[in-house]
């Protein structure tokens, strides 16, 4: 079922190539990234499935194969109370992982994580992995090559509690955009706003808790999230990256 990561330090340069920011232990980052051209990334349910499985479980040093069946449950499944990636997975990845995934949302041309660094070069290790594993998919799949993103990733540094909480509900209501899921982000199924009020689907792998311990109840949370658009012109101006 697992194996161990193999990495070339080619594939390194090509996907990861030197920035300025330099994670800090014990931090948490904003990260975004984009298609090439604004181009679409995720083309169907199956395409935003595999990404969600690549940033829950390519935590760790932990790799994969035959992904296609940890991807199944997680897109027939998608809107559920119960568990979607086996709990043998995530005790496997949760006990040595480098990064500490907080939410995230995807778009069909972009995405938004809150990610912590667990350890020196975790969050440039976890998302090489996961840009690169990604890459090779969607252009095996759609008979492509070249570039899938639009760059190396964007990643600023979350100054304080403050930016965390307004981050994670601005990046929760960004499906508001889509016409489709206006004012229903909280069914949006590829964002983690349903794990923050209803049950977490992916365990240990979506760490909730940096964020539901400063909030009395799930239901508080929510309302935070409905309430404080209006506020975060100014909180945010130095963390959003879109």
């Amino acid at each position: 079922m697992f194996k161990t990561e193999f990495r070339t330090f080619s594939e390194y340069v090509i996907v990861c190539p030197m920035r300025k920011t330099s994670p800090e232990i014990g931090e948490y980052y904003h990260i975004f990234n984009r298609g090439n051209n604004k181009q679409l990334i995720f083309f169907d349910d199956w395409d935003y499935g595999r990404f969600i499985f690549l940033i829950m479980c390519l935590q760790s040093f932990l790799s994969f194969d035959n992904i296609r069946r940890y991807v199944d449950p997680i897109v027939r499944n998608r809107v559920s109370n119960t568990p979607l990636i086996k709990k043998s997975v995530v005790d496997e990845v949760a006990k040595d992982r480098y990064v500490d995934l907080v939410c995230f949302s995807l778009m069909s041309n972009h995405f938004h994580l809150i990610v912590g660094e667990k350890e020196e070069n975790g969050i440039a290790r976890y998302m090489h992995k996961v840009l690169l594993a990604y890459t090779k998919y969607t252009n095996t799949k759609h008979e492509k090559s070249g570039h899938v993103f639009q760059g190396p990733y964007k990643i600023v540094h979350i100054e304080d509690n403050e930016q965390l909480l307004h981050l994670s509900a601005y990046i929760h209501r960004n499906p508001r955009d889509l016409h489709r899921w206006k004012n229903k982000e909280h069914l949006y199924p590829w964002s983690s706003y349903q794990d923050f009020i209803g049950t977490n689907r992916w365990g240990e792998l979506l760490n909730t808790s940096s964020i539901h311990e400063q909030f009395e109840s799930k239901e508080e949370y929510r309302q935070f999230v409905e309430t404080s658009g209006a506020k975060e012109k100014d909180i945010l101006e130095d963390v959003l990256l879109d």
